[in-house]
């Protein structure tokens, strides 16, 4: 009855949380998309204004046009290519997942964050319960895992091995088994979906997982490379369970 108590309770937190993300993705788009819609289109027409008079600029006009750039940029805005590139959104549900995801982890890449009074007011009360649900949920995945690995050393003291040993045994399967699945796969994946050198797919990855989140490298941000639908979502669940494995390695 208390393993099935477990498991059910184990089951609706996993549920939940996974709910919490999707209904913390969805109101970050409601609120998010038609002010970067309104963003971009300003954009595009400041990146206009300058093509049709860029000879007859004044440098205080030069430098506010760069200005005016670096606000764009920062604010996750590139107005290069056509403008069939301003009709994607940085806040489609992919992406607002993902970025529900890093909130609640506390990564918080900085790229992709709310610029109305209603994303930040509601950024503040999603984090302010986001992250304690987060500590649980990683509690509760890592004590799972940390079930597999005593049954594992169950099985190998039957088999005749010392303690020591199986604890020391017990501790590396789980840390190579962790740096395959975690570090050295997805930076192949990285590699090829990203563009990046598998070094860099490494440095993002364990960059993400300590969740030191430089910012410096993102997945799915590049203007020029055609990203398959729910890319980031992937990346996001990605990191969930990550994390999920360190807090493993700290309960063994």
């Amino acid at each position: 009855k208390a393993m099935c108590s477990g498991k059910l309770q184990t089951g609706l937190l996993v549920a939940g949380y996974f709910v919490y993300l999707l209904v913390g993705a969805a109101v970050f788009q409601a609120l998010e998309r038609t002010a970067e819609k309104q963003e971009k289109m300003a954009a595009a027409q400041m990146k206009e204004a300058f093509l049709q008079n860029f000879t007859q600029l004044t440098v205080a006009e030069m430098e506010q046009f760069m200005k005016n750039l670096i606000e764009a940029i920062q604010n996750g805005v590139y107005p290069v290519g056509n403008e069939s590139q301003f009709e994607e959104s940085n806040w489609d549900f992919s992406n607002s997942f993902f970025f529900a995801g890093t909130v609640v982890s506390t990564i918080g890449y900085g790229t992709l964050h709310p610029k109305t009074a209603g994303g930040q007011i509601f950024c503040v009360f999603f984090a302010l319960f986001g992250i304690p649900l987060n500590i649980v949920f990683l509690h509760r995945v890592g004590k799972m895992l940390s079930l597999l690995c005593k049954k594992l050393g169950k099985f190998l003291y039957e088999k005749g091995m010392r303690k020591k040993k199986i604890k020391f045994l017990t501790l590396l399967f789980f840390l190579a088994t962790g740096i395959l699945v975690f570090l050295c796969l997805p930076s192949v994946f990285f590699q090829i979906t990203e563009g990046w050198s598998y070094s860099e797919g490494i440095y993002f990855a364990f960059i993400t997982l300590s969740t030191i989140g430089f910012g410096d490298y993102v997945v799915g941000k590049q203007s020029d490379r055609k990203y398959f639908s729910y890319y980031r979502v992937l990346v996001a669940i990605w990191i969930l369970f990550g994390l999920a494995w360190i807090a493993l390695l700290f309960n063994l």
